[in-house]
């Protein structure tokens, strides 16, 4: 099965957001490439010129950098959580908006969500 293009830009996010939370758990090696090759867009080809190395071993050195993440993300699961807890204050902000605007608990609901959005956004810094 050949990658599509939304396939690829998926996964690619993926990476960015596991790289958010478990960037200080690789090694230097593992956050230049994946820096350099996700967030800076470099080929494979000019990380490879930058270390003297191949492409192949660029593309292996990053493959086994996604592995570390991916067995982070299994074990502590930081972005599952984090993709709950954003889904959780989506449909209670969805909520709060439905309601009638006949008292004071529509104004403290909207306030408890946007407390929890700024702590979760606080965190991710």
């Amino acid at each position: 099965m050949t990658n599509t293009q939304p396939d690829a830009l998926q996964k690619t996010n993926r990476i960015n957001l596991l790289f958010d939370f478990y960037e200080l758990l690789l090694t230097d090696k593992q956050r230049t490439f994946l820096t350099q090759y996700f967030i800076e867009d470099f080929t494979l080809g000019e990380i490879a010129a930058d270390f003297g190395i191949s492409r192949q071993a660029v593309y292996e050195h990053i493959k086994r950098a996604e592995t570390v993440l991916e067995g982070y993300e299994s074990k502590l699961g930081l972005l599952s959580r984090h993709e709950a807890l954003r889904g959780a204050m989506d449909q209670l902000e969805a909520c709060v908006t439905a309601m009638p605007d006949d008292g004071s608990y529509k104004s403290a609901l909207r306030s408890i969500a946007e407390s929890l959005r700024e702590a979760e956004q606080a965190r991710n810094k």
